[in-house]
């Protein structure tokens, strides 16, 4: 499989959260929560169509494939490992925590990933 970009992660992180609040999810409240176009969810849809992550029939709602699912389950761990590491550990603000943890997700290692973890396991132990 080709390599998500970082901006195709969002789109599946955003439909993960969409559907898990909503119980499915239409371009319409992609479009609005990430703040694009239309046309540019229209346009990641098809990228990630392609990609074999998503699936969606014309004017329906969007679903994950099961690679798709692993995939969007996988960037949003890392949001929330990060952005929790930063609030409880570093004491940075939530706001700058969002942010920050955004923009962190998609380039961090596997490795330094899995560190970070166990690190935050051990220091909630202590």
């Amino acid at each position: 499989m080709a390599k998500i970009t970082a901006s195709k992660e969002d789109y599946l992180e955003a439909i993960l959260e969409l559907s898990a609040a909503n119980g499915y999810t239409r371009s319409v409240d992609i479009a609005e929560k990430l703040g694009v176009s239309r046309a540019s969810v229209n346009h990641a849809v098809g990228v990630l169509k392609e990609m074999g992550l998503i699936l969606q029939e014309r004017y329906s709602d969007i679903s994950f494939t099961d690679e798709g699912k692993q995939a969007a389950v996988e960037v949003l761990e890392r949001h929330r490992t990060l952005k929790s590491f930063l609030i409880d550990i570093l004491g940075v603000d939530e706001k700058t925590a969002q942010q920050d943890a955004c923009k962190m997700e998609h380039s961090i290692s596997g490795e330094t990933f899995a560190k970070l973890k166990a690190f935050i396991k051990n220091e909630k132990h202590i």
